[in-house]
């Protein structure tokens, strides 16, 4: 390992040509502004850094990212004017902008957000104990980190619209069955696994990889633009009802939510 550098809560270092951005917030490594805003600064100077081919986004702890911690009260949320875009998408936005190939290391839940960042890579390598959620409808409101735009083109329109009606949690052999996950190996092989798929990317030639991963991925960026604007706009409005108050209720105490339809 060589050439480390810190951010806040995340750690990016080298192995060859494969950058290795972890996540350092055990255990649930939940996401807020601060972390996505660190993501997105970590791979804008990936970008610049002609050493780097591809990149292998991990993290500590039981989880790769439990989404949000709604435990904490969201203060831009309840000042934000109508219409304006939450600032953790736009930096999502630059997130998705990046030009290199990612893989991600998807150990234990990707829920809600955390699913949305899993999604935001090229590829998940998963184990059986990797859990993947679009739990937003479970709580109250609408989905988001753009996923009403990544996840139609990763497993089909019918299997994400279900995936964000039920909420369900889809374990790691579903997930590889249906094409959400793309390498399916035991827990304690998931980050070498991980590591094997990115430097195999990385011997390829870097001018070409960047050049194809731009013609497969033409018009997300624009996709994902659209998506968060109108997903931001819906979870606005939807954290001001009851049935989001339930909805974070129920998952604080682990219970069924009980939603009244106001």
């Amino acid at each position: 390992m060589t050439q480390t550098t810190w951010y806040k809560d995340l750690d990016v270092s080298f192995d060859k040509h494969v950058a290795i951005v972890e996540i350092r917030r055990p255990p649930h490594n939940f996401f807020d502004l601060d972390l996505i805003e660190g993501l997105a600064d970590a791979y804008e100077a990936l970008d610049k850094d002609a050493n780097c081919r591809a990149i292998l986004l991990c993290a500590q702890g039981q989880a790769f990212c439990a989404g949000a911690d709604f435990s904490k009260r969201d203060e831009g949320a309840a000042t934000r004017r109508p219409g304006v875009l939450n600032p953790l998408y736009t930096e999502a936005i630059r997130m998705f902008a990046c030009t290199k190939p990612v893989v991600a290391a998807v150990q234990g839940a990707a829920v809600g957000g955390g699913l949305g960042l899993a999604v935001s890579a090229d590829f998940r390598v998963a184990c059986p104990e990797s859990k993947f959620s679009a739990n937003f409808t479970r709580l109250g409101f609408h989905p988001g980190f753009g996923l009403t735009a990544t996840l139609p083109r990763l497993i089909g329109q019918q299997k994400t619209t279900m995936m964000f009606y039920t909420g369900r949690r889809i374990g790691g052999e579903e997930a590889f069955a249906m094409g959400l996950a793309d390498v399916l190996v035991p827990k304690e092989q998931l980050r070498d696994a991980a590591m094997a798929l990115a430097q195999e990317i990385a011997i390829s030639a870097p001018i070409a990889v960047v050049s194809t991963r731009a013609t497969m991925r033409q018009g997300l960026v624009d996709l994902v633009r659209a998506a968060v604007n109108r997903e931001s706009i819906e979870q606005d409005i939807q954290r001001k009802t009851e049935d989001f108050k339930e909805g974070v209720a129920a998952m604080s105490a682990r219970r069924e939510p009980v939603f009244q339809g106001r």
